[in-house]
């Protein structure tokens, strides 16, 4: 009997305890749960699952164009017309009429030479020109009435003759004292002063004309064909990012570089605001005539950082950061070489808000306006290039 209730109080307490533990567990999972408790807390601007919501861009779908194939190469900027000045004679600089980096005329004298022995030599030769012009006027009379020879009016007139040149190279050589300028331009820094005494050939300062600028490159002998002078062509500059320049072929080199079977072209960019310098370096891009189809996507899809280029892909309702390489741009349409296919969409407005993986959701889908099937002559970048 004893036994009989001490295993009813074991299974008592045993029933207790287990009742205890399905409580707590039983609450615990209530706690846990947002959709059982409808006290459980949520964070605001999420989803159940704990995502943030989609961002809402506008996107397009990338197409196909036929565009035009250009030729990369690299070059230098150089003036239109570049020299620098220097002296005939040696001299005394007596005065420097020009700023540095200003502006100046053709024919406007630069620097000046010390002209006082080579005016004294004028006035000589002038002199003595006078006199020997009076003397043949005086001889001339007295051998029309028979009084001297025609060998004494001869030497004379030689005398006269001889005077002359004299009192030019005078004059040539005074004129070399004033150094003018040979075109106009743009003066650089001057590398004398007032009062210097310079020698034949001394550099003085160097003179740019830079409304025009030249663009020296080459390219591969294969290209030959492909290529003609008034051609038109793009061209980059690291100093002006995310900026064109339109250009036009000037000249074509008739020899080709036997080294590198390269042949060097000239070509010629307009530089009205004087935004362009010498030296700068520049990647170039040749328009031909030939056509080719290429994938576009508008712009404002591009996200530049430093030289790479970027976009948003937008795959499985998620933005996908990719990096693109670009081709040729066309108003408002730029040609992805690599990164995207002809079935991919891109976001081209609200960037800026996603992220890497990101959920999105389309508001409006765009679509690209197809740019001209080629660039010729007659064509945006070709009717630039004319008005050079």
């Amino acid at each position: 009997m004893k036994n009989i209730k001490n295993w009813s109080a074991i299974v008592v307490v045993a029933v207790a305890i287990a009742g205890t533990f399905f409580w707590l567990g039983g609450r615990q999972t209530t706690q846990s749960s947002p959709a059982g408790n409808p006290t459980a807390p949520s964070s605001p601007g999420k989803t159940a699952a704990g995502a943030p919501p989609p961002t809402s861009v506008d996107a397009a779908r990338v197409k196909t164009a036929p565009m035009a194939k250009t030729i990369s190469a690299v070059g230098s900027l150089r003036s239109d017309e570049t020299v620098i000045l220097r002296p005939e004679v040696s001299g005394r600089i007596s005065s420097i009429d020009f700023q540095e980096g200003r502006r100046v005329t053709k024919g406007t004298v630069i620097v000046r030479l010390d002209q006082a022995v080579q005016r004294a030599e004028m006035q000589q030769a002038e002199a003595n020109l006078m006199l020997a012009k009076s003397r043949v006027d005086r001889l001339r009379g007295l051998h029309a009435q028979g009084f001297i020879s025609s060998q004494a009016l001869d030497d004379a007139y030689s005398g006269y003759k001889v005077s002359i040149a004299a009192a030019d190279l005078a004059a040539a050589r005074l004129t070399k004292l004033d150094i003018k300028a040979p075109f106009s331009g743009i003066t650089g820094l001057r590398l004398v002063s007032v009062g210097d005494y310079v020698r034949e050939g001394q550099d003085l300062v160097n003179i740019e004309d830079i409304d025009s600028l030249k663009v020296d490159f080459r390219i591969p002998e294969l290209f030959l064909k492909q290529i003609s002078v008034g051609q038109p062509l793009q061209i980059a500059l690291d100093s002006f990012p995310n900026m064109g320049f339109v250009g036009r072929v000037l000249a074509i080199n008739p020899l080709i570089d036997s080294n590198g079977r390269s042949i060097v072209i000239r070509a010629l960019v307009k530089n009205a605001d004087a935004r362009l310098r010498p030296g700068m370096f520049a990647r170039v891009k040749l328009v031909t005539n030939d056509q080719q189809v290429g994938l576009v996507i508008p712009e404002q899809a591009l996200i530049p950082v430093g030289d790479d280029f970027f976009v948003f892909k937008i795959a499985d309702d998620r933005a996908l950061r990719t990096k693109i390489e670009i081709g040729s741009r066309s108003a408002g349409s730029v040609e992805v070489v690599r990164g995207l296919t002809n079935s991919d969409v891109v976001v081209i407005a609200g960037q800026p808000k996603l992220r890497d993986g990101g959920p999105v959701k389309i508001a409006t889908m765009n679509d690209i306006a197809v740019p001209a099937p080629a660039v010729k002559s007659g064509d945006a970048i070709g009717a630039s290039a004319k008005k050079l």
